[in-house]
């Protein structure tokens, strides 16, 4: 299907479709093949080559969705991550990142770039001047995470985009919190959108994947890369992908929907100290997040009092899962300190203001009005103080 104007549940039902010639069946067709014919053939197809057919037709979606040229599927959000950063940063050269990044990130960009003679810098806020200081004449990328993981701090994308130019550096953005149907960064001018497509692009909990989008030429340079390094995803992982991106923007809205309720209803809860979710107008970065957002995501953390035990109060949950991923279509939740962040030091970790009280809190699509029973149960069994 041409991309012309569509709408964008229209991108995820129909664009990117392997069309079902021999029976005409309403989906696309699963193929498994690791062994395709080279002999008299328009394309040389190979799974680490990223080009199978449902490979091929997957990351027209994607890059669609990016509003880009062309994408990649990776069989992880770390295989994407890393991949994109190493075919743009080589011996010498340098990175600006800021400060709040995912555990994972975080963790490959201060163990493995030695190795390779990369440098790095940590902006320590998310003004212009924060990551202005830090740029050096052997800066060639921007990495940012918008929303970040797990404070949901905002970065400017606009400003990071005309910054970057002005140096002649490369942008790179972790998209999975927001997903395309809450931000799309190359309306701002964002080169290269890097997802977990785990998340909300997958959306069941039962699938590892990752993507990049961004023009054919970086694609290609990532390319170039990828298929040395082998972080290719399995056409049955891709077929399930593709599955559940058709649903991905009622999911999302819901999720969005029902965060905004929890964030407003935990922000007055006596037993929590702090909400962070962007659509509060009590967050930092409300303002800007409504400019360059269309919706807040499914994803909030908060802080408990000092008083409760955060492991009591976990287990206390009946139906919300402590769980380690995020994004599914059940609620779940989890403690930085312990899960996603768990690479980092006690020190790494406060200074990016995690603290053990911290928990982050993905959303479902389950009844507001259920989810708020379940944190009031457990906020009740845990404290002394009956909770009216």
């Amino acid at each position: 299907m041409k991309s012309g104007k569509l709408g964008i549940n229209t991108i995820c039902t129909h664009v990117g479709e392997v069309e079902d010639k021999q029976f005409k069946g309403a989906i696309s067709p699963l193929f498994m093949s690791s062994s395709y014919a080279y002999e008299g053939v328009d394309v040389k197809r190979y799974p680490r080559y990223f080009n199978t057919p449902n490979q091929e037709a997957l990351c027209k979606k994607i890059a669609m969705l990016e509003k880009s040229e062309a994408g990649l599927i990776f069989g992880s959000g770390m295989a994407a991550i890393s991949t994109t950063m190493l075919a743009f940063l080589h011996k010498g050269d340098h990175v600006v990142l800021p400060q709040t990044l995912y555990g994972g990130t975080y963790n490959f960009v201060v163990e493995e770039f030695h190795k390779f003679g990369i440098e790095y810098s940590f902006a320590q806020g998310f003004s212009k001047a924060d990551f202005s200081e830090k740029i050096q004449k052997n800066t060639k990328v921007i990495f940012v995470e918008t929303p970040s993981n797990p404070l949901m701090r905002i970065t400017d994308l606009e400003m990071i985009s005309k910054l970057a130019k002005q140096h002649g550096i490369i942008t790179m953005i972790d998209n999975t919190f927001a997903s395309p149907v809450n931000q799309t960064p190359a309306d701002f001018g964002i080169d290269i959108m890097i997802h977990s497509a785990t998340k909300y692009m997958g959306g069941h909990s039962d699938i590892l994947a990752g993507a990049a989008a961004a023009n054919e030429e970086n694609i290609k340079i990532i390319w170039n890369l990828a298929k040395n390094l082998g972080g290719s995803l399995s056409d049955y992982t891709v077929w399930l992908l593709e599955r559940s991106m058709k649903t991905m923007v009622l999911r999302v809205k819901a999720q969005n929907k029902n965060a905004k309720k929890l964030a407003k209803w935990l922000d007055k809860h006596p037993l929590v100290k702090t909400v962070y979710y962007p659509g509060l107008k009590s967050h930092p970065d409300h303002e800007l997040a409504k400019k360059q957002m269309s919706g807040y995501t499914g994803i909030l953390s908060f802080e408990i009092n000092e008083s409760l035990n955060i492991d009591d109060f976990l287990k206390a949950l009946k139906m919300i899962k402590p769980s380690m991923s995020l994004a599914g279509v059940e609620s779940t939740i989890l403690s930085p300190a312990k899960t996603s962040h768990a690479l980092l030091s006690a020190e790494e970790r406060e200074r990016q203001s995690i603290s053990d009280g911290l928990l982050r809190f993905s959303v479902g699509i389950e009844e507001t009005e259920d989810i708020i029973a379940d944190l009031e149960g457990a906020f009740q069994k845990v404290s002394k103080t009956q909770i009216v």
